[in-house]
């Protein structure tokens, strides 16, 4: 592993294809970061960080570097602003800007969002009764984020009488929010307010008392719950339940049928639930089923049962139920067993069915169950790769089930599906303008080999006359962490690419869930290196087939995929053309040694506790930042954001600055850095056409296509 450090001051010479001739001379100068060493030991091995201090936040020296950055990013990348302003057209034009969502319906009312042509944020609105009804603005996202670089609502919540809108704010990006409270018949603000909390909260049925949960203002861990009464001063709320434990996080939730409140305490791999009769929120908690590491289960409630979605001797999880008065672990009944090539993910509960939200194949399914015993079926989606799922269900009392479908050829669509006639009805699909037809592109499902034999699915698209001769530029995207799946579907944006001749291709990579609980298993702790190696497999296979050439093939991720970008670079650097690592979390034993901050204490069961050697020798094997050598690396473009909460900034840009002084290539090497954003970057969606924009531009340019 290489351990000497050196900085080499030397101008880029960007020799991808159609970008010399381009530049302005004489070429710019990338910055360099200064070096203040600094010795990081743990069992009695010391590593040399030449760039800890870029994570001291408010540094002026620091917020110039930073700034410095994004000058020479500008101007490297201000021959592509002509191709900047085309791909935003595109993106713009492509899609309704104004726009109304299929209303759904609660408690009486039906809810709906606005999309305004200009207006950067949606409009909450709601009518009472009827579509016919007046309408009622609740939020208008456009006039509160005035003022703001940054804006985000985080969760919003209704009271049971419909009388009182509480809502969460964040405008700097760290995800510190305040909830405010609004009267929905006088349209006026309370004077309630929570500052530095989470969005995350639910109404107890009194319809005034509001719980919701705080974060460590460290390690923003969500750690207590609390009880608000309305009128009354935040700092007299008093606190429902507080987790000690600083492997869990805690939130609050309401199950569906209102009968009771719940409190979840989350570790990556337990799961503990309190309940509360929502009619009295005065009342203790009470624990459902008390912890056991390695035990995970979700809870919901109906006709006098809560129904138990668990890994109880069950790796792909079973439904299970048992009396709402009886929940000891003894008394409970197994309503659909564990199926060792079927991972049960979810279940919707209605008055007469039970939808269940299975994956096979790494596909999801939807399997109607009625509560009788008679007639279960399931959803045929007809397409090789997809995505689809329940949402915005919230009548118990109905035959209806809404869901969501989307694929990579098709846009994103609502469904009604009646349950009993079987009968589905298409509500809305995305309509894409300029011209866009599914049949000009193709889907597919693939498989590469991985180098254990393991058999990696990829979803791919591409336009219909694509010829697998390697002359094609791909895009390979990945993720492959928390037992996240990554499922195949619509971006408009894409089409951008495709039409320029490109191909998408998702790498179903081990750690996601996709192929069921194994598949996670596989990809955690010290099985990561699997992520990996699935990934370059995944390249390999698209390459042997014809679909693309190692100077052609980019490559994706964000967040924990950019740490999959950061890894495979090192160990396959000769296999891509250029990559995007957007919020990269590429410092992992530095990361997970510091409890202070986020990503670190909660999240050992996923990466492993480098206090223990063989976790931290394993996890400095693959950490980008430590793995950093003087070699050829392809051109990269690294964003990332000041307030981002949970991969913090300093990380890629210790990355970028450590790899601009070791790499010995003159490749394109960008650091962009949002001051105003977020771990999702910007705010707003023409902010976000126009962070799309410069992202494909990197990759067109450095695929020799300008236009």
């Amino acid at each position: 592993m290489f351990r000497r450090f050196c900085i080499l001051l030397r101008c880029a010479c960007f020799l991808s294809a159609g970008f010399l001739a381009a530049q302005p001379e004489p070429s710019p100068v990338p910055p360099v970061a200064a070096v203040k060493p600094v010795t990081l030991e743990k069992f009695g091995h010391a590593r040399i960080d030449h760039y800890f201090w870029l994570r001291e936040r408010d540094d002026p020296e620091v917020l110039q570097y930073l700034q410095d950055e994004n000058a020479y990013t500008r101007t490297v990348m201000s021959h592509t602003q002509a191709l900047q302003d085309t791909l935003f057209s595109e993106f713009r034009n492509r899609v309704k800007q104004t726009d109304v969502s299929v209303p759904y319906r609660m408690k009486g009312y039906f809810y709906y969002s606005r999309k305004q042509e200009g207006k950067e944020y949606d409009i909450l609105c709601r009518k009472k009764g009827s579509l016919e009804g007046r309408e009622e603005i609740l939020l208008d996202q456009n006039e509160m984020s005035a003022g703001h670089d940054y804006f985000s609502l985080g969760s919003w919540r209704v009271s049971p009488d419909g009388r009182i809108l509480a809502f969460a704010v964040d405008t700097v990006g760290r995800r510190f929010y305040t909830v405010l409270f609004k009267d929905l018949k006088t349209g006026s603000l309370l004077a309630d307010r929570i500052p530095s909390v989470t969005p995350n909260m639910a109404w107890a049925n009194d319809n005034r008392t509001l719980f919701y949960a705080q974060q460590d203002p460290n390690t923003l861990r969500s750690y207590r719950i609390l009880r608000h009464g309305l009128g009354d001063a935040a700092e007299s709320d008093k606190m429902a339940f507080e987790e000690k434990d600083e492997t869990f996080s805690c939130y609050v939730t309401k199950t569906k049928s209102d009968r009771y409140l719940q409190i979840i305490s989350t570790h990556t791999l337990a799961t503990e639930w309190q309940v509360l009769d929502a009619d009295h929120p005065d009342r203790p908690f009470r624990t459902f089923l008390p912890r056991r590491m390695g035990h995970e289960y979700l809870l919901d409630h109906h006709d006098g049962h809560f129904y138990i979605v668990t890994n109880d001797s069950a790796k792909n999880f079973r439904l299970m139920r048992t009396p709402e008065k009886r929940t000891a672990r003894s008394v409970w009944e197994e309503v659909i067993p564990h199926r060792p090539d079927v991972l049960l993910e979810n279940i919707e509960v209605f008055k007469d069915y039970c939808v269940v939200q299975e994956r096979k194949n790494g596909l999801i399914q939807l399997q109607i169950r009625p509560w009788s015993g008679a007639g279960s079926h399931y959803l045929d989606f007809g397409e090789p790769a997809y995505m689809a799922y329940p949402r915005d269900n919230h009548e118990m009392d109905s035959r209806l089930l809404r869901f969501l479908y989307t694929s990579m050829t098709t846009p994103v669509s609502l469904y009604d599906y009646d349950m009993q006639s079987r009968e589905k009805r298409l509500l809305k699909r995305e309509e894409i303008l300029g011209g866009f037809d599914p049949a000009n592109y193709r889907t597919e499902r693939l498989y590469a080999k991985a180098p254990d034999g393991t058999a990696v699915p990829l979803s791919i698209v591409y336009r219909e006359e694509l010829k697998k001769d390697g002359g094609n530029p791909l895009l390979l995207y990945g993720y492959g962490s928390y037992g996240a799946s990554m499922d195949a579907s619509f971006n408009a944006n894409r089409i951008s690419l495709l039409d320029r001749g490109f191909v998408y291709a998702i790498g179903h990579v081990r750690g996601g869930q996709e192929l069921g609980r194994s598949w996670y298993e596989d990809g955690r702790q010290l099985k990561k290196k699997n992520t990996f190696t699935d990934f370059i497999a995944c390249a390999e296979h698209l390459i042997r087939e014809g679909y693309t050439a190692p100077d052609r093939l980019f490559i994706e991720g964000a967040s924990a995929g950019g740490l999959l970008i950061g890894a495979v670079i090192n160990m396959r650097p000769d296999l891509f053309k250029a990559a995007v690592a957007a919020v990269p979390f590429v410092d992992v034993v530095t990361t997970m040694l510091d409890e202070t901050i986020p990503l670190t204490t909660g999240e050992y069961d996923e990466w492993g506790n480098p206090n223990d050697r063989p976790f931290y020798d394993y996890m400095l094997s693959y950490s980008p930042y430590d793995n950093v050598e003087p070699k050829t690396y392809p051109h990269l473009l690294v964003l990332t954001s000041l307030q981002d909460s949970q991969v913090q900034y300093w990380e890629p840009a210790k990355w970028v600055a450590k790899l601009r002084a070791v790499k010995t290539d003159s490749n394109l090497l960008l650091l962009k850095t949002e001051m105003d954003g977020g771990h999702g970057g910007v705010s707003g969606r023409y902010k976000r056409y126009r962070e799309a924009a410069f992202q494909y531009a990197f990759l067109l340019d450095q695929a020799g296509i300008g236009k």
